[in-house]
């Protein structure tokens, strides 16, 4: 029957763990294929007119709602 403490020693340590690690992540980060200029332009202008088209749904919730209340608010006066 094997020892648990031997089987612990024959692991590497933390440093040579975090190295390999070190290298396995940079390797796959050099197979990673980076997306053009105009590509990251072009989906920033999507995102941006995205959020910008919840935002003016959004604020006109928000309007429709304080107007709500207001109507809401006023019969009882």
């Amino acid at each position: 029957m094997a020892n648990p403490k031997n089987q612990e020693t024959n692991k590497p340590n933390f440093f040579i763990r975090m190295g390999r690690k070190l290298k396995d992540t940079f390797s796959e980060l050099k197979r990673v294929t980076w997306p053009t200029f105009p590509k990251v332009v072009k989906s920033t202008c999507v995102v941006l007119v995205v959020v910008a088209a919840f935002l003016v749904v959004a604020t006109g919730i928000n309007y429709g709602l304080q107007k709500l209340l207001e109507v809401i608010t006023n019969i009882g006066a």
